[in-house]
């Protein structure tokens, strides 16, 4: 099983979208919210996704289809803060 963090950015006709929802049940992955985000015209997510990792490039792949701006979170992401 691989496990990484990424962070999605939808746009905002995205954000209605259960984008994280199918990601898990569509590629078999747990998906775990670190921290989000979210306005009326945009919102960001930092994700943990769990799984094997051809399910996790496929679940990617997919969501970039849909507009979803996909970037591996940087280590600065995953710190606490506040």
């Amino acid at each position: 099983m691989a496990r990484q963090f990424f962070r999605l950015t939808f746009a905002e006709h995205l954000i209605t979208e259960p984008i994280i929802y199918h990601m898990g049940q569509r590629f078999g992955l747990v998906t775990n919210v670190f921290r989000a985000n979210v306005t009326q015209d945009k919102g960001w997510v930092l994700l943990q996704l769990e799984g094997k990792k051809a399910d996790m490039n496929r679940a990617i792949a997919w969501a970039k289809e849909k507009g979803v701006v996909v970037d591996v979170a940087a280590e600065d992401d995953l710190k606490a803060k506040g």
